[in-house]
């Protein structure tokens, strides 16, 4: 799968995601772009945008492109707070269909969606 790290998440979480083809935003030289037109650039490189953004599929349609998301909710977004989610991750990276959105990791402190 080919999976870019939003701009929220650090670089170093492409080494806890085996298997996968993982790209940052920075990475791909599209630091501070607005997500939908993050989303627009991303779609045909990518399969999956990884992010904490949860307001993301409420604020962008996926329906014209074929980018599925998986939104990480963590505590925060040091690596510590996010290994643990990991396995969620590569979970949802193995079941992850176009213009899907799948939550991994619920946090009591946070509110669903």
């Amino acid at each position: 799968m080919r999976v870019l790290l939003d701009e929220n998440l650090p670089r170093n979480l492409a080494l806890h995601l085996p298997g996968h083809q993982c790209r940052s935003v920075a990475e791909s030289g599209w630091a501070g772009k607005r997500n939908g037109q993050l989303l627009a650039l991303a779609d045909p490189l990518f399969d999956v945008l990884l992010t904490l953004d949860k307001s993301l599929p409420y604020q962008q349609s996926l329906l014209s492109g074929t980018i599925a998301v998986i939104i990480v909710r963590a505590r925060s977004n040091r690596i510590q707070d996010l290994l643990p989610l990991i396995p969620e991750c590569l979970a949802a990276l193995e079941s992850i269909q176009p213009r899907q959105v799948i939550r991994v990791g619920v946090l009591s402190t946070l509110k669903t969606d």
